[in-house]
């Protein structure tokens, strides 16, 4: 079975930048909805509630889940789309965003509902998808 041709650079940077800014939309969905729920937990136990969940345990689920989001939206939007030889573009996707989650988890921390810096996420997309461009040369 033959190769299939390699896609053409402006083409995939469309599809990256498309596939980044849904993974990071999704993985923003994920972390700010899990930290909604610790939130809660909190309230709950101030009040007085039975220790269920407590909030340091849906924190880091908010943390776990929003990494494991990002690179699997990655993959599975760039291969949905017919690209190959993306893990590049999912390694540093998933780098760039844990550093942003890391820079800005005390802005959304504060108050729920709240977006991470709109630098960092437009960071994100534009670094993700210009990784998408990583790709090993094939043998001619």
């Amino acid at each position: 079975m033959a190769p299939s041709p390699r896609t053409a650079t402006a083409p995939r940077l469309l599809k990256a930048l498309f596939v980044s800014l849904l993974a990071v939309a999704a993985a923003h969905l994920v972390l700010s909805d899990t930290l909604r729920l610790s939130f809660s937990s909190q309230a709950a136990s101030t009040l007085g509630a039975a220790p269920g969940y407590s909030a340091d345990q849906a924190f880091t689920n908010a943390l776990i889940n929003t990494f494991l989001v990002m690179p699997f939206v990655l993959w599975a939007g760039m291969r949905i789309s017919g690209e190959r030889k993306v893990w590049p573009m999912v390694l540093v996707g998933t780098a760039v965003w844990i550093g942003a989650v890391g820079n800005g988890i005390d802005v959304i921390d504060d108050a729920p509902g709240t977006l991470l810096p709109l630098r960092s996420l437009a960071l994100v997309i534009g670094v993700t998808a210009l990784a998408s461009l990583l790709r090993r040369r094939s043998p001619a």
